[in-house]
């Protein structure tokens, strides 16, 4: 994406170190930035849980890959998994002295962070939209690729240090190096989309992140991992909330998860929810003719995500 591509899509081209005027809340104007991080989810030389294999299989050369089981291919780490940027998104209104959030946006396969979450699905003006006081992070995972690997999101503890190193990142892009504390203690809420699933579990199931995890949402984001999911659903069946809404392609698991649910005497409710409270477990078959691609910007309504956070109540921007 060039120059005006960026522009037009959102991403500010200053450097996220233009401090904001000290005291000046609420945020007068929203800050967009592709920020790198230290603990990235790539690159990755660890090992995939459950195969228990290597992650990086496939050599040519210095190079060096990944074989994609759904892309039936080898992607390189230094084009697909080398990518240490994040979005970082804080809305025009946001103020930290109130209530505050921090929504976490997993994207899914085939998917870059300028050209996708910004331009095409919109996840920084849905927040906004959303009237929610919160903050934006989006990081990439494989860059335009049929894989839905997590990398370092796969380690016990990987999440929280992301959260850890992003509390600096967003006090940076609120104008305030000092609210870095605050930043580290805010709630979080995991928004993943299709591929998202798999670094979504493992967020929830080892990341190191329960005492702040509020809520996860799923935008047909549910192919494995269900146990994962399950268990901690019921770890935290009174501090966080679970909304799950899918299309036919994501519908077995669903129901494979209503049932590990069952067995686990957790209640769930499966209609639109008028809020998502700590504890309520929502799915949502949404109409089976809908096109999964476009799912984050039309589905059981326009603009999903902006929906989704509008029911969390008690962060009003």
């Amino acid at each position: 994406m060039n120059r005006r591509g960026l522009l037009r899509a959102g991403i500010g081209l200053a450097a996220l170190s233009a401090v904001r005027p000290a005291g000046a809340r609420p945020m007068t104007t929203p800050r967009t930035a592709l920020v790198p991080f230290a603990s990235s989810p790539f690159p990755y030389d660890g090992i995939v849980p459950v195969k228990d294999i290597p992650f990086l299989d496939a050599s040519e050369g210095k190079r060096r890959g990944h074989t994609s089981p759904r892309a039936g291919k080898v992607y390189w780490q230094d084009e697909t998994y080398s990518d240490r940027r994040s979005l970082v998104y804080v809305p025009a209104g946001f103020d930290l002295a109130r209530p505050a959030l921090i929504v976490v946006f997993f994207h899914g396969n085939a998917a870059t962070l300028e050209r996708d979450v910004v331009a095409r699905q919109g996840v920084p003006r849905q927040l906004a939209a959303s009237g929610l006081n919160a903050v934006l992070l989006a990081p990439q995972f494989a860059v335009d690729a049929l894989d839905s690997s997590s990398g370092n999101f796969w380690t016990p503890g990987g999440f929280g240090r992301y959260l850890d190193e992003a509390a600096g990142k967003l006090a940076d892009a609120y104008g305030d190096p000092a609210a870095r504390a605050t930043f580290a203690t805010l709630p979080v809420v995991i928004v993943a989309y299709s591929g998202g699933y798999n670094a979504a579990a493992y967020a929830a199931g080892v990341g190191g992140a329960d005492g702040r995890l509020a809520g996860v949402v799923l935008i047909d984001a549910l192919y494995a991992e269900e146990d994962r999911l399950a268990d901690w659903i019921a770890r935290n069946r009174e501090t966080a909330f679970l909304f799950s809404a899918y299309t036919k392609s994501a519908a077995p698991n669903n129901a494979v998860l209503r049932t590990l649910l069952d067995a686990r005497s957790v209640a769930y409710t499966v209609r639109r929810p008028k809020r998502l409270t700590p504890g309520s477990v929502t799915f949502l078959a949404t109409d089976p003719d809908l096109d999964h691609n476009d799912l984050v910007t039309h589905a059981w309504v326009d603009d999903p995500i902006a929906w989704t956070l509008a029911r969390i109540p008690g962060y009003p921007r």
